[in-house]
């Protein structure tokens, strides 16, 4: 396929095309809603609702005002550098390289434990509907499907995400409408009430910090469109475009969902186990083939929709850095057929299964949302030393006052995170500083494969 006259070229940068340009705003779009999973909710619907006493939906609302600033920090910063990276490339250009290593390096544990996670609590969840085959059975299925499909090519992950968004979308549509029935035929005793969305007798800020902390898991993903900068087509603003899009069409799945799921059960602190809470309610509004459908669905979209997408930024990512040499430059070996980082893809889906079977989803969630919050940080500050200090912007509003708003926001609910994500959080940044000044002889030199004037 041939480049588009508005596609920016790379070699400005300092690099090759050496990644083929096929997505358009629609396939980034899908992209970022799969990343994020439209029915997200129903694998942690229990832990937000019990934590937000209730007020499930005022919790994702807040989450996502807190990202959705963020957001437009990466369309600010995609214009500016149309190129794979995501907050790392952003980040190393308009602030200073080491930060933008040590960001790069805390969204890589982002990025690099999503997959694992997800093929954990999909296996989890699948050894115990087929108890034949065990947990680490499910996890190298899930993980060899991935790897095949994103190294042989975006189109392919493109094509596999579509197919999937139809699946969500629909499971999604059948819950809201025997949810929607079964709540204003009254049964139950239930009806559309204000509970789910704000309940003056159960507020408090700490509540408001502590639901949001678990609620923006569900958003972590949006971010990763900016890592197929350079296998995109229609020019340097469509990421930028399709990152706050996906943002705010799936707040509204995340919102109506949990909406209909609050008033259809609205003992939110009497189910039996909180970790199956969404499926318990499936079955009240439509009975036990809801409930397994549900379940189904939640694990393909899960273990193989949302961990592909993932799978696809982190190699993405970890090329960038190999590309670099900021990591070893391996990681920046394309394949010569399929035009994919295959080297990154394959130590991913590695890496995937050793640390989906040493690690607890506990822990494994607690590092997803720190590194992602403090690189998120980063970016906002990134935004206002870029534009206003190096640029001498006079748009105020955009590069000035919206990322800082972003960045109180994150750091609100990173401040409510428990002593043990910091300790683990923080030793995986001290890890970072040590690659870091090795990569760069002590902090005296830039990396090999970067080129900043541009």
């Amino acid at each position: 396929m041939t480049t588009q006259p508005t596609d920016v070229s790379v070699e400005k940068y300092g690099y090759k095309q050496e990644l083929k340009r096929s997505l358009s705003f629609w396939d980034l779009l899908v992209y970022g809603l799969i990343f994020m999973v439209p029915i997200a909710p129903m694998g942690i619907y229990g832990q937000v609702v019990t934590t937000a006493n209730g007020m499930v939906v005022f919790a994702y609302f807040v989450g996502v005002v807190g990202m959705i600033f963020t957001a437009f920090s990466y369309f600010r910063m995609s214009e500016a550098f149309p190129i794979a990276g995501s907050a790392y490339a952003y980040v190393q250009r308009g602030w200073n390289p080491y930060i933008g290593f040590m960001a790069g390096w805390m969204i890589l544990m982002d990025y690099i434990l999503i997959p694992a996670l997800l093929y954990l609590v999909s296996g989890t969840w699948l050894a115990q509907l087929v108890p034949g085959i065990p947990i680490w059975g499910w996890i190298i299925i899930f993980v060899g499907i991935n790897t095949i499909i994103n190294i042989r090519g975006i189109e392919m992950t493109n094509k596999a995400n579509w197919v999937m968004l139809i699946l969500e979308v629909g499971i999604f549509v059948l819950f809201c409408v025997m949810a929607f029935a079964f709540v204003a035929a009254g049964k139950d005793g239930t009806s559309f009430t204000m509970n789910p969305i704000i309940n003056p007798h159960k507020f408090s800020m700490s509540m408001v910090g502590a639901a949001t902390s678990v609620a923006v898991l569900s958003f972590l993903g949006f971010d990763g469109i900016s890592t197929l900068s350079e296998e995109t087509v229609g020019g340097k603003s469509t990421v930028g475009k399709a990152t706050v899009w996906s943002l705010i069409i799936v707040a509204f799945f995340f919102m109506i969902l949990t909406y209909l799921a609050a008033v259809a059960y609205p003992h939110y602190n009497q189910f039996p186990d909180p970790s199956v809470a969404f499926y318990y309610v499936a079955q009240k509004v439509g009975g036990t083939w809801l409930k397994i459908l549900t379940l189904v669905v939640t694990v393909a979209a899960w273990g193989i929709a949302d961990a592909l997408a993932a799978q696809a930024a982190i190699s993405r990512l970890l090329f960038s850095m190999g590309r670099d040499r900021m990591l070893p430059k391996f990681l920046s070996k394309v394949h010569t057929k399929y035009k994919t980082p295959y080297a990154s893809t394959l130590l991913v889906g590695a890496v995937s299964i050793i640390v989906s079977l040493v690690m607890t989803i506990g822990n494994l969630s607690r590092l997803v949302n720190f590194g992602a919050l403090t690189t998120f940080m980063a970016l906002n500050l990134t935004v206002m030393i870029y534009f206003m200090g190096k640029k001498k912007s006079k748009h105020w509003w955009k590069h000035l006052i919206m990322p800082l708003v972003g960045f109180f926001i994150l750091l609100y609910v990173w401040l409510n995170f428990d002593k043990l994500t910091f300790y683990l959080g923080t030793s995986w940044f001290v890890v970072g500083l040590i690659v870091l000044g090795i990569a760069t002889k002590g902090f005296r030199s830039m990396p090999q494969g970067l080129k900043l004037d541009a």
